[in-house]
């Protein structure tokens, strides 16, 4: 086997191996580290727990420049899936970086971003750090990828997947085509060879570990158990294996949260990471996980990747991964560096698939554990903290009561005595039962129910004819009487005038604003409903003319400047519109205009007030505010 020093590194770089504490290499950092000295890309696949990130960052940043003048790189850029990978990444560039003279920063995402831009922008070599936090600091115009000599994709297949690929592909477009690009993985899917090769520029790929297999020294087993049974089944578990380190990997966040809070209850120092936790917080239980003051930590995928935590002495897989990869990820975190560990599975009926999977992805079958669930599983250890029991206990009431709020506030005041529904009687007779067959070391059989038949369900046929009769339905209107049509007033009604008045008289002797009058020998009905509301033409031309402003001479529309509520004849004007004067005029007592005279009841005399007319040659000057338009009653000069 060779040494450090025989692989090519400089002084420096042997320095910060030195510092790091490694004596061999790996046979992943023998094959890796002499390809990308020589400047080659890089596919390599190994094991977990085997230096991969070593094996990248040491010939990277041994051959990497410094900058000069205004140069504010990045030189190297490194992308990582997670934001804990990330983290560790960067905690062994660190001390390289002194070694070799090179600033590392770090950028993940649920940090404020001013300092990450001041970082930026005082410059650096390497940056580190998750696609959507690069993505953003580059919209930013905070990140420049024009000067990035090497570009690292970690843990390659997550980052070349369809969750991560638009994100990846969008920060690999950004960088030169020139770049150096080296991928890392403990497993190399063949079906992202397309997707791999783009990136690439003839790739050396050096394959320790062919894809599936696992970790030498990690022993795998599995227990078979039912859903109901499996919180009950991890404390117990724990309680009886124990250990300083124990990782318990989840499906889902809550699901976390609720083991979290199982195993603190009995006693366990426990803690949760997953993305619903900031990044201080996920940062603190990971520290404290490391230092050992927290014994378990409950977590989703989040940290089945890369993360390097020594001595971790078994994982327990309580709800098995979707992708068999994740299987592979999730047990590397033991049996690292040489050391032993051991897996333990737990699979319910629901999800035989999913280990049928996992033992064709790995090409093994994984051993039954048989594991018996004591009665005491629930209560807590006799060593245990109280203060933290108690804080469980309260968190666990506080949780109980805001779900009970929740229920009374959907049911509303007036349900809160309303009975349980049918089904959830028949399912909770049915877990009794349940319980009590396998209190009996019984296999239990679920009762088959009964449902009532409903009513039977019309055919095709009788459904058209039923919407056919509902459609001719609409139509079938009652027959409704025709209301009475308001009778017409005829002109004949009215035939006489009231001189001293002024009003039209009616043949019965009644006088009102609404009669007729003479002009000439013509005779015009004041209540026409023509003339009062949608403008009046006298040559018949019908309201298509009279709704135009100025049509023809001939009226406009109500309210309008210059035209009266029924518009107006070119020599003559009455209370309801105005006269366009001629040249000489004439004057005549129903309010025609008189050049050097008065009008009259109707006219304009610019000497006095009057109802709005004429005013001199070839004009019309309207009065101010008439009740029908500018020129009505009562009109100003």
């Amino acid at each position: 086997m060779a040494t450090f020093a025989e692989l090519g590194l400089s002084e420096n770089a042997l320095a910060a191996v030195e510092a790091l504490g490694y004596t061999d290499p790996t046979p992943v950092q023998e094959r890796a580290i002499p390809l990308a000295l020589e400047g080659r890309d890089v596919i390599a696949a190994a094991k977990t727990g085997t230096g991969k990130t070593a094996a990248f960052s040491l010939p990277s940043m041994d051959t990497l420049p410094h900058r000069k003048g205004s140069e504010r790189g990045p030189f190297m850029l490194v992308i990582s899936p997670t934001r804990e990978l990330a983290s560790q990444i960067a905690d062994t560039c660190m001390p390289i970086g002194k070694h070799t003279h090179h600033f590392v920063g770090v950028f993940l995402g649920g940090v404020a971003y001013d300092r990450q831009i001041k970082k930026l922008e005082r410059g650096l070599d390497v940056a580190i750090g998750t696609p959507g936090r690069l993505i953003d600091l580059m919209e930013r115009g905070a990140l420049n990828l024009g000067e990035v000599k090497v570009l690292v994709l970690d843990e390659a297949d997550r980052l070349l997947d369809m969750g991560f690929w638009p994100q990846v592909e969008q920060i690999v477009k950004a960088t030169p085509d020139t770049r150096q690009t080296l991928l890392f993985s403990a497993t190399i899917d063949r079906s992202q060879d397309q997707t791999m090769f783009s990136v690439l520029n003839n790739p050396e790929i050096v394959e320790i570990a062919q894809r599936g297999e696992t970790a030498d020294k990690v022993d795998q087993y599995v227990i078979n158990t039912t859903r109901r049974q499996k919180p009950e089944l991890l404390n117990a578990l724990i309680k009886e294996k124990g250990g300083s380190r124990v990782i318990v990997f989840t499906k889902t966040k809550g699901c976390a949260d609720n083991c979290t809070r199982r195993l603190q209850r009995i006693g366990i120092p426990t803690e949760a990471i997953h993305a619903d936790r900031s990044q201080a917080q996920r940062s603190r239980a990971l520290d404290a996980f490391r230092n050992g003051r927290v014994n378990v930590i409950v977590a989703t995928d989040v940290l089945a990747r890369g993360i390097d935590v020594p001595e971790v002495d078994y994982v327990v897989n309580y709800d098995l991964p979707i992708m068999p990869e994740d299987y592979v990820h999730r047990i590397g975190r033991t049996g690292r560096a040489g050391a032993g560990g051991f897996a333990v599975s737990f699979c319910t009926p629901d999800t035989k698939n999913l280990l049928r999977s996992v033992q064709k992805f790995i090409g093994t079958d994984i051993e039954v554990m048989q594991f018996k669930v004591p009665k005491d599983a629930f209560e807590p250890l006799p060593d245990s903290d109280p203060r933290m029991i108690a804080k469980a206990e309260a968190e666990a009431a506080e949780k109980a009561a805001r779900k009970e709020r929740e229920r009374n506030g959907k049911k509303g005041k007036g349900n809160k005595n309303k009975k349980p529904r049918q089904r959830d009687i028949e399912r909770a007779e049915d877990h009794k039962r349940r319980k009590a067959a396998e209190a009996r070391g019984e296999e239990y059989v679920p009762v088959k129910r009964e449902h009532p038949k409903g009513p039977k369900k019309p055919t095709l046929a009788e459904r058209q004819a039923a919407a056919e009769e509902a459609f001719n339905a609409m139509f079938d209107m009652p027959n409704i009487p025709d209301a009475p049509k308001k009778a017409d007033k005829k002109r004949g009604d009215f035939d006489k005038r009231d001189k001293k008045s002024g009003r039209d008289e009616r043949r019965d002797g009644k006088k009102g604003k609404g009669g007729s009058y003479e002009r000439g020998d013509r005779r015009y009905d004041r209540s026409d409903d023509r003339r009062n509301d949608e403008g009046y033409d006298r040559n018949g031309r019908g309201k298509k003319y009279a709704d135009k402003q100025y049509s023809d001479g001939r009226g406009g529309k109500p309210g309008k400047k210059h035209n009266g509520k029924g518009g107006y004849d070119k020599n003559r004007s009455d209370r309801d519109g105005y006269q366009r004067s001629n040249k000489s005029g004439y004057g005549s007592k129903n309010g025609s205009f008189s050049k050097n005279g008065k009008g009259g009841k109707g006219g304009y005399d610019k000497n006095r007030k009057g109802n709005g007319g004429g005013n001199g040659k070839g004009e019309f000057r309207p009065g101010r505010g008439g009740r029908n338009g500018y020129s009505g009653k009562g009109g100003k000069r």
